[in-house]
C-alpha cells in the first residue's frame, strides 16, 4: 500500500516535543519571517523532516526499550518514538515478575524446570489456543532474557509462584518492589548511557511505504504538526488497546464499562496503523481480566500477594475458590459472588514481601488493617464469627497437613503475623492477548502469512502466544524475549 506522502520531503520549521534519555537531541531549524498563516494551513501544507534512521522503534515500554538497547548495541542508528510524556507504558504497572525457565536462579534454589514444562503451562493456561511455535520460542529464550537483564544490573533473583505455573518460575527483584517499575528504571538508564534519543509526546499516525517496503512513519508532534521520520526498518511496540473503550466494545462489548488497569495511552494505535499497510491480526477478541483490582482507583493488587499466601473471601466471610487458579477462572469465581467481588486477605509477612502494598494501598487508605481477625471482619463488614472460622480453619488445615477443600496445593502459608490486611477487589480489564500476527522472527505478517518487508513487532501489540488467557509473568517474559528478537531480525534486515 503506497503512502500518499512523499518520503523525501525536506526539513522545515521547528522539530519539537523531544525529550531524551541522554545525548540525543533534535536539531532546531528556522526558516525566517513570512506572511502570517493559520496553524491549520501551515500544518496541512508542510511536513517536518525528522531525519533518517536505520531503525525506528514506536513505543517506549518494556518491549520498545529492549529492542532499542539491543539494536544500538549492534551498531544501528535508532530513534525511539513515544506518544506519552514519559517512557514505560504498561510495563510501569507490571507487578508480579517475569516467568522464565531453566535459569541460574532456579538451579541455585534446586527447582527443576524446562522449556517443555513452561510451554505446557502456557498452552494449557491459554485454553490451548496459543501458537505453540511462538510459545516455545518465548520459553526457550526466557533464561537468556534473565541473564541479559542481569548483565545490566537489572537482577531478578527472587523466586515466586503465579497461577497456572507448575513450579516456581516468577523472577522478581530481591527488594520486593514491583517488577515493572524496576525494569523500566533500569532500561531507561541503559538508554541514557547509550545516548538514545527518545522523542516523546509524538504520536505515530501512519507507516510510510515505498517500493513495497517500510520507508518511515508520519507522526504528529506536540504542536499538532506533522513530522516525517525515514527508516529502513520499523519495530512496533505500542502495546494493546485495554484503555480504548471503543475497541473493547467492538471485540468484547461486555467489557466496555469495566475498569482497566491499563495506562491511558494503551489505545491500539500500532494495531490500527499496521493494519492499514496490510498487517493481519490474530485472537483480537481475547481480552484478559485480572481478578484483584481495587475498583475505585483501578489499581492492581499483584498476583504475588496470592502467590505468597493471600486468600480470597466473599462478603459472607467465606473462601470460595482456589486462589492460584488462572486469572480468568478466579475472575469468573469472583463474578459469581455477592457483589461480584471479594476481599484479598493476607498478613504482615505477605505485606513485607511486597513493597507495593504500602505504596499503593496502605498509604492511600484503600485497605483495611487490623491487629485481630475479629477487628478486621468488623472493618470489612462481613460476619465476624464466619470470617474468623474461615481463617482459623485455613490455618489449622495447613498446620495439620489437611488437604485444602478448594484444591489449593501451592503457597499454603498460614496467616499468623499481625497486623492483618483485607482489600476489596473485583475483576478489571488487564491485557489484550490478541494483536498483530507475527512469526518467531517477530516479522509482521499479512493475511497470506507473508512478512511485510521492514515491519516488525513485539509485546502486547502482537497476538498468538497467550491464546485465551495469559499467565501472570508471561507478559514481562514476552516483552524481553521478543523485544530483543525484533531488533535481531530488524538489524539483520537492515545490514543485509
Amino acid at each position: 500500500m503506497a503512502s500518499k506522502h512523499n518520503v523525501g520531503v525536506s526539513r522545515r520549521g521547528f522539530l519539537t516535543g523531544v525529550l531524551t534519555f541522554g545525548m540525543g537531541a533534535a536539531a532546531l531549524g528556522l526558516t525566517g519571517c513570512g506572511s502570517p498563516r493559520s496553524f491549520e494551513a501551515e500544518a496541512a501544507e508542510n511536513i517536518i523532516d525528522g531525519g533518517e534512521y536505520d531503525i525506528i522503534v514506536v513505543g517506549a515500554g518494556g518491549a520498545g526499550m529492549a529492542a532499542t538497547v539491543g539494536a544500538v548495541d549492534q551498531g544501528a542508528k535508532v530513534l525511539l518514538l513515544e506518544k506519552m510524556p514519559v517512557a514505560g507504558g504498561n510495563t510501569c504497572f507490571a507487578e508480579g515478575g517475569i516467568n522464565a525457565c531453566c535459569t541460574k536462579f532456579q538451579k541455585a534454589a534446586g527447582i527443576e524446570d524446562s522449556v517443555d514444562f513452561m510451554s505446557a503451562d502456557t498452552y494449557a493456561g491459554g485454553h490451548e489456543k496459543g501458537n505453540m511455535e511462538l510459545i516455545r520460542h518465548m520459553c526457550a529464550g526466557s533464561s537468556d532474557a534473565i541473564d541479559w537483564l542481569d548483565s545490566m544490573g537489572i537482577t531478578l533473583s527472587k523466586l515466586g509462584t503465579s497461577g497456572g505455573a507448575s513450579v516456581k518460575r516468577i523472577h522478581r527483584p530481591e527488594s520486593g518492589e514491583a517488577v515493572g517499575k524496576y525494569i523500566v528504571k533500569g532500561m531507561t538508564e541503559q538508554c541514557r548511557q547509550r545516548g538514545v534519543a527518545a522523542v516523546c509526546n509524538t504520536k505515530v499516525e501512519e507507516i510510510l511505504i515505498q517500493d513495497g517496503k517500510v520507508a518511515g512513519v508520519r507522526a504528529t508532534n506536540p504542536n499538532g504538526l506533522p513530522v516525517k521520520y525515514a527508516c529502513r526498518a520499523l519495530i512496533v511496540a505500542t502495546g494493546g488497546f485495554g484503555a480504548n473503550s471503543e475497541m473493547l466494545a467492538q471485540y468484547r462489548p461486555e467489557l466496555r464499562d469495566a475498569v482497566t488497569t491499563n495506562q491511558p495511552g494503551t489505545q491500539g494505535d500500532g494495531i490500527k496503523f499496521a493494519q492499514e499497510v496490510g498487517a493481519d491480526i490474530v485472537d483480537i477478541d481475547q481480552i484478559q481480566v485480572h481478578p484483584t483490582v481495587e475498583q475505585t482507583t483501578a489499581t492492581l493488587l499483584s498476583e504475588n500477594i496470592r502467590g505468597d499466601g493471600a486468600i480470597l473471601v466473599n462478603t459472607d466471610g467465606v473462601r470460595f475458590t482456589n486462589e492460584l487458579l488462572t486469572r480468568d477462572r478466579v475472575s469468573e469465581a469472583e463474578w459469581a459472588q455477592p457483589g461480584r467481588g471479594a476481599f484479598a486477605v493476607f498478613d504482615q509477612s505477605v505485606h513485607d514481601n511486597n513493597l507495593s502494598v504500602e505504596e499503593k494501598f496502605v498509604s492511600r487508605g484503600l485497605i483495611h488493617v487490623a491487629d485481630t481477625f475479629e477487628e478486621l471482619a468488623q472493618k470489612m463488614g462481613v460476619p465476624t464469627d464466619t470470617f474468623v472460622n474461615t481463617v482459623t480453619s485455613y490455618n489449622d488445615n495447613i498446620a495439620n497437613g489437611v488437604e485444602d477443600p478448594l484444591g489449593r496445593t501451592k503457597s499454603l502459608n498460614p496467616l499468623v503475623k499481625s497486623p492483618f490486611y483485607a482489600l476489596p477487589v473485583a475483576p478489571g480489564v488487564h491485557h489484550c492477548m490478541g494483536g498483530l500476527r507475527v512469526n518467531v522472527k517477530a516479522e509482521v505478517l499479512d493475511a497470506s502469512g507473508n512478512p511485510i518487508p521492514g515491519l516488525f513487532a513485539a509485546g502486547e501489540v502482537t497476538g498468538g502466544i497467550h491464546g485465551g488467557n495469559r499467565l501472570g509473568g508471561n507478559a514481562v517474559c514476552d516483552i524481553n524475549v521478543n523485544g530483543r528478537q525484533a531488533q535481531e531480525t530488524a538489524c539483520a534486515y537492515v545490514f543485509a
